[in-house]
C-alpha cells in the first residue's frame, strides 16, 4: 500500500499543518517507507516465536537499596521560615 502526497496533504490539512511542496515530498517519501516496512514485518512467519515485552533481556537497573544515616532534624529546620517543636510550620489549609 502506497501513500500518496494528497493522502498526506489530506491529513496535513486535518492537523491544520502547513507544509510545502518541498515538506510533502519529503513527509510522503518517509511515510511511504515506513509503510512499505510494516508490509515486509507482515510476511513475517512467527508461529514459532514466543510473545515477550523486550526483544533484548533488561534486567533491574536500580541501584541496590543500602540505609544511610538520616539528616539530623536540626539540620532539616536551620532554613525553614516556621518551625514548631522539631516540625515545620506551615499555614493551616483545611478548616
Amino acid at each position: 500500500m502506497a501513500i500518496s502526497k494528497e493522502q498526506v496533504n489530506y491529513t496535513a490539512n486535518l492537523a491544520r499543518i502547513e507544509l510545502t511542496e518541498d515538506e510533502l515530498n519529503i513527509l510522503s517519501r518517509h511515510l511511504d517507507d515506513i509503510i512499505k516496512f510494516i508490509d515486509k514485518l507482515k510476511d513475517i512467519d512467527i508461529k514459532e516465536v514466543a510473545p515477550c515485552s523486550h526483544v533484548i533481556p533488561i534486567r533491574n537497573v536500580f541501584r541496590e537499596d543500602k540505609a544511610h544515616k538520616s539528616l539530623d532534624v536540626k539540620d532539616a529546620l536551620q532554613n525553614a521560615p516556621a518551625k514548631e517543636n522539631n516540625f515545620f510550620k506551615v499555614p493551616k489549609v483545611i478548616e
